[in-house]
C-alpha cells in the first residue's frame, strides 16, 4: 500500500495564478486576475495547502474580522483530494476565527457548499437554519458604466414593500 504524500498548511494568502489555477480546477469556471488580485488583498486570512512542493490547495476568510466571517474558495487539486487536505484547510481557517473574533459577542461564520459537499461543512458544525434563516445573495455579473447614476424612487413608495422582509 502507497503511503500519501504529506502535505503542509501555510498561512499566507494564495498568489493570483494559484488562486486562478485553483479557481479553474474546483470547476468553478475563470476568474478575472485583477478582480482575484484585489479580492485576496482584502481577505481577513488565507491559506495554502502545499505538498511536494508546490501549493494544491487554498481557503479565504473574508468578512470585517470581528462579528462576521465567510469562509471562501476553499479547494483542492482533483489529484489530492481524500487527503485530509480540505478538512486541514477548514480547521485552520476555524482555529484563526477562533482566536481572532471579537471576544465578548458572538460570531456568524458563513459559506456556501458546492453541491455535493454539504456533508463535508456538517462535520464541522454548519447547518442549513431555513426556515428561520434563509441564504440569499446577488450575483452582479457586469459593471454599470462609468458615470451611469442609477435613480430610484418617485413613486407611491409602494414599489420597495414586496417581500415584507427587514434588513
Amino acid at each position: 500500500m502507497t503511503r500519501a504524500k504529506a502535505f503542509e498548511i501555510v498561512e499566507r494568502p494564495p498568489t493570483v495564478e494559484e488562486h486562478l489555477m485553483l479557481w479553474q480546477a474546483a470547476g468553478w469556471g475563470t476568474v478575472d486576475s485583477r478582480m482575484a488580485e484585489t479580492s485576496i488583498a482584502r481577505s481577513v486570512h488565507a491559506v495554502v495547502a502545499e505538498a511536494e512542493g508546490r501549493t494544491v490547495g487554498m481557503g479565504r476568510i473574508v468578512g470585517d474580522g470581528a462579528m462576521y466571517f465567510y469562509i471562501q474558495d476553499v479547494a483542492v487539486l482533483p489529484e489530492y483530494r481524500g487527503r485530509g487536505i480540505g478538512r486541514a484547510i477548514v480547521e485552520r481557517l476555524l482555529a484563526y476565527i477562533r482566536a481572532n473574533r471579537y471576544a465578548q459577542g458572538l460570531a456568524f461564520v458563513g459559506l456556501f457548499a458546492s453541491p455535493g459537499k454539504e456533508g463535508f461543512y456538517e462535520r464541522f458544525g454548519f447547518r442549513d437554519h431555513s426556515p428561520s434563516m434563509t441564504g440569499m445573495f446577488l450575483v452582479m455579473e457586469d459593471a454599470e458604466p462609468a458615470g451611469v447614476a442609477i435613480v430610484t424612487g418617485g413613486g407611491s413608495g409602494k414599489e420597495n414593500s414586496e417581500g415584507g422582509g427587514s434588513v
